[in-house]
């Protein structure tokens, strides 16, 4: 497990965790992620001819400048959007005119001295909260099921088995670059803050991942359950999950060391 310093002047300390694998249908990992204070994030890439993990890579390489900071702002995160599209736009024609990636997580961020979660997304990758108990999906899929959910001409339920489920409506790459989602989420001591791949979302239900959240209280353990669930249940595409929480902190308490 990896801890946050305990000198930092973040407007909350986090521990996290990660897992990724290849899953039990496919012969290489597409996903990418950054698990490192203050962003965690993960990149689903699509592609073929491993162009998707090349476009993933590239993706989260451009985020890799900003680790190492105390916090983030929509503006820091535009800029490496930005620097990440770019990226991925100017890979070489060998990686595939198809070449493309999700973009999901969430950074350290603060607004005034209070702590809050920043939330990016585009495309289907997920970034979840776990808080008293509840979890609840942040970000909204940019998806053609969940344009129909949204406009009322599927259900929930009619969504996890239609034919257009894996349709993106939103890519860094794949022929053009999309806008990214941001939410700013007020973060509160106890949060956990769950960020996967649809290998995970789209394997198993929300309910085990709530279980699993809950059970596992080693941020890197949680991962690992998750992504072992998914491959358990057949395992039909690259999982990646990566777990971070916030901790109770009190900066004017000096604890000797």
């Amino acid at each position: 497990m990896n801890h946050h310093s305990r000198q930092s002047h973040a407007p909350f300390d986090v521990v996290f965790g990660a897992a990724t694998d290849t899953g039990k249908k496919r012969d290489h990992n597409e996903d990418s992620f950054l698990c490192a204070a203050p962003l965690f994030l993960v990149a689903d890439g699509m592609g073929g001819y491993q162009s998707g993990e090349v476009a993933s890579a590239a993706v989260i390489d451009a985020f890799g400048s900003l680790v190492g900071r105390e916090h983030l702002s929509i503006e820091q995160m535009r800029e490496a959007y930005e620097a990440a599209a770019s990226a991925v736009m100017s890979l070489p024609s060998d990686a595939g005119p198809g070449a493309g990636t999700t973009l999901s997580g969430a950074a350290v961020s603060s607004l005034e001295g209070v702590g809050y979660w920043l939330v990016i997304n585009v495309g289907d990758s997920r970034t979840y909260r776990l808080a008293d108990g509840a979890l609840e999906q942040i970000s909204v899929d940019h998806s053609v099921v969940q344009e129909l959910i949204d406009s009322g001409q599927l259900t929930a339920e009619e969504a996890e088995s239609d034919s257009r489920k894996n349709v993106i409506t939103r890519a860094i790459g794949a022929g053009g670059v999309s806008d990214p989602d941001f939410w700013m989420i007020p973060a509160h001591p106890g949060d956990r803050v769950m960020v996967c791949s649809d290998g995970l979302s789209g394997e198993i239900p929300d309910a085990a991942i709530q279980r699993l959240l809950s059970e596992h209280p080693d941020p890197r353990q949680a991962a690992s359950e998750l992504v072992q669930a998914a491959c358990d249940s057949g395992g039909h595409d690259n999982v990646t999950v990566v777990v971070v929480d916030a901790l109770m902190t009190d900066r004017d308490v000096q604890t000797d060391t």
